[in-house]
């Protein structure tokens, strides 16, 4: 499951970003799932294989951090693009009155 993620997370572009998003959250969520059963006493070779696991798991949490990274640096990229049209479109939407200067003798 794990394996799953780090693919998923790894491999989409942002065309493909709300169903790499869905699929991690389900892939999580089923592996939530599956966590509550995990029990002790554990075998040697499900220790071995939890210590394993522990290793994906640092994996997997840092691909998920890339991951919001890139998504954030989207969305700021999307934001600014959007601000900078409406500052193309309507130039003097935000010009500050102070400093103006009024003639008095007229």
């Amino acid at each position: 499951m794990s394996r799953q993620i780090l693919t998923v997370s790894a491999n989409t572009s942002e065309e493909q970003r709300d169903d790499a998003i869905e699929k991690i959250s389900n892939l999580l969520d089923e592996r939530d799932r599956l966590q509550a059963d995990i029990s002790p006493p554990f075998t040697q070779a499900e220790d071995e294989l939890g210590q394993s696991l522990m290793q994906l798991e640092k994996q997997v949490v840092q691909a998920l951090e890339r991951y919001k990274q890139t998504i954030r640096s989207s969305i700021t990229a999307t934001q600014s693009k959007k601000e900078h049209v409406k500052s193309y479109v309507n130039p003097y939407a935000n010009v500050s009155r102070d400093g103006t200067f009024y003639d008095t003798k007229s």
